[in-house]
Formats: C-alpha cells, structure tokens, sequence
C-alpha cells in the first residue's frame, strides 16, 4: 500500500529539494525524453518561473499528440449533503447548522433529467458527503442504477470504499473513482481532518490501491490547494500517480488541483497559489505524464480555463450545481464550495469551439472494455 511507501519520503526534505532546485537542473529536466521524480520538482520549483513559455509550448504540444484538440465535458450530480466528518474548510462539516439532503431514487431521476435538458452530458460526476449510514454502498449501487439509462459513463467521489465494494460498483455500472487525498502531510492531516472516517489518514490514501485492485477503469487523484506548501503536496502526489501506474497499469488516471473556494466553513487558506503557478503546475504535471487527464473544475475563473484549454487541460466541468438536488429539486441548498465559473454548458462548450477545439461529451463506453 501507498502509505508504506509514503514513509520513505520525508515532507521537509521534499520541500528542500524543491527549493534548491536551479535553472540548470530546469533545462535539464526540459530536455529529458522521459522526466522523472528528480525532473518533475525542478519543474515545479520557483527556479522554473522563468521557463514558462517554454514548458507551456511543450505542454501544449504534448497535449495535442496525445488527445488531440478535444476538451472533455462533464457535471457533477451532488445527491447528498449528508457528512459525518468535521473537516474544517468544508462546507459539507457536520457542524455545520443547516437542513442535511438525502436525494431519494425518484429526486435523483428527476435531476439526471434536468443535467440532459442541460447538454448532451454522458459523462456524470455522483457526489456525496461521507456518511456511511445514509450514503453508503447500497444507496450508492441505487444511484448508480437510476443515472446508468442518463449516462454513459458514470464516476463517483464518495467516502472511500473497501475493495470489495468498489468490484460491487464497478459491477453494477460505475466507470471512475475520483478521491482528493485533500494533503500528503500526515500530521497536518488530522488538523484539517479532526473528527470522522475522513481522519484515518491511511485508509484514505491507501484507498487508491483498493480502488486499482478491484479494477475501476479510471481513478482520478487531487490535492486541495490552500493547506499546505504546494509545491510539496504535488511532488507526494506525483509519486503517488508513479506508484500507481506502476502496479495498476491497465487503469487510467487523472489529476485535479482545486484551490480552495469560500465555503459555509469560513476556512480561509493556508497557502495562495496564483495564475501563474496553476498554469506552472500544469504544464509541469504534463511533461511528467504525457498521457494523465488533466481537469479543471468550475472553481476556476472562466477566462483562466479558456485559456488553459489549449495548453494541458484535458477535461472540465461545465454547468456546475454544488448543492444536492440543484439542478431540479433543491435549487436553494447549502453548496459544498462556491462556484467561479457560472458559464452555461453550451456557452463552455461555444468557447471551447472557438479556440478551434472539439467538446466531447461522451470518450468511453462499457461496451469498449
């Protein structure tokens, strides 16, 4: 498991060797066929900012030998707000003095049915808070089998399951897992994360080798920007991804580096990252991995992810409700975090034609595995 191996990478020693990085081991890591951990933190390093065009004309070149000029699209569908954990920049916290939403199995039809009246959406992100109780495989193999006759391909980001559940999902039509480990710094974990199942540090980091045990076809992997140094976050978990595909070598990966919205919480974070050094991260995490999704949520800003479109990004949201039900049945509930880019999905979809790219609403079927 992943947290065994975590051990041997010091979060101190990580952060210095980004911060000694200079412009020579940059052009180094810029010339190699196949970069490395070593290449990947000179990448990501302040010594890099200099280097920016450059590593974005490579990204961008990258990007268009692997996926060619397409944008894919997909929504998020949050079906509860219901959370046992005391996470203290969410939303979602149990604290948190609000009416908790349970969509049942006809609310969440009628929402699948407002997402299509949307867009030709086939890719569908199911979102919950983490309560075993009320959100728990059951429900979760419920949901599934109500949005599979909506959606072509179904994802998840759920609380983290045992192996055995994820085989059960993936069987009863679940395609993708997306999980934020949220921050690689074990003691500062349980800062963030007091109180719940979200606490237990190993069981969700290592919740990714489970997932690639029981085959899920696509696991989707994140940091939340604002705790900690980030620079040191990303570096854990791009060997966490090399770790992975290492020994899950016929599942597909993607990457996400949400920086923090205002939330219920109040939380304000830790570390700001700019413009900039989202774009630096981008562009660094596609020289590292040719072939890694890349997605931006609606987070960002709309000019930000028109403009990074043609440079990494592979995949976005479009159209986002952050809130159960809101798309059709609770328009008015609690978000889990505020959204930027407010954008229509035919109006995301009409800027990403506009830089001459293709939106894809649907890139894999079961029927192709």
């Amino acid at each position: 498991m992943f947290s065994e191996e975590l051990k041997n990478h010091d979060w101190e020693e990580t952060t210095a060797a980004i911060m000694s990085k200079t412009a020579a081991d940059v052009e180094t890591a810029l010339s190699r066929k196949h970069p490395g951990i070593d290449d990947f933190i000179a990448l990501i390093s302040p010594a890099a900012a200099p280097y920016l065009e450059t590593m974005a004309r490579m990204s961008r070149e990258l990007t268009l030998k692997r996926f060619g000029k397409t944008i894919s699209l997909y929504i998020p569908l949050y079906i509860t707000n219901a959370c046992t954990n005391s996470c203290v920049y969410c939303g979602f916290n149990r604290h948190n003095q609000f009416p908790r939403v349970v969509l049942t199995p006809e609310q969440i039809e009628d929402e699948c049915k407002a997402i299509r009246r949307l867009g030709p959406f086939e890719n569908l992100l199911i979102v919950t808070g983490e309560h075993p109780k009320l959100a728990g495989t059951d429900y979760l193999e419920e949901a599934l089998r109500v949005c599979r006759p909506y959606f072509s391909n179904l994802t998840i980001e759920v609380m983290p399951l045992p192996s055995e559940d994820y085989l059960r999902l993936t069987r009863s039509g679940l395609n993708g897992v997306v999980c934020f480990q949220e921050t690689y710094h074990r003691d500062r974990y349980k800062v963030y994360h007091p109180a719940g199942m979200k606490s237990n540090f190993e069981w969700r980091l290592d919740g990714y080798d489970r997932m690639g045990q029981a085959g899920v076809h696509k696991i989707g992997m994140g940091v939340l920007i604002g705790l900690e140094d980030w620079r040191t976050d990303v570096t854990m978990m791009a060997r966490h991804l090399k770790y992975l595909r290492k020994r899950y070598w016929q599942t597909r990966f993607s990457v996400n580096f949400p920086r923090m919205r205002p939330s219920e919480s109040g939380f304000q974070p830790n570390v700001v990252m700019s413009d900039r050094e989202l774009a630096q991260l981008t562009f660094a995490f596609r020289i590292f991995d040719n072939d890694v999704d890349i997605s931006y949520s609606t987070r960002e800003s709309p000019s930000l992810r028109d403009n990074m479109m043609s440079l990494g990004v592979t995949s976005m949201s479009a159209g986002s409700k952050t809130d159960p039900g809101g798309y059709h049945t609770y328009p008015q509930a609690l978000e889990q975090f505020a959204v930027s880019d407010e954008r229509s999905p035919g109006e995301v979809a009409e800027a990403i034609r506009g830089l001459g790219y293709e939106a894809v609403w649907k890139d894999w079927d079961k029927i192709f595995d």
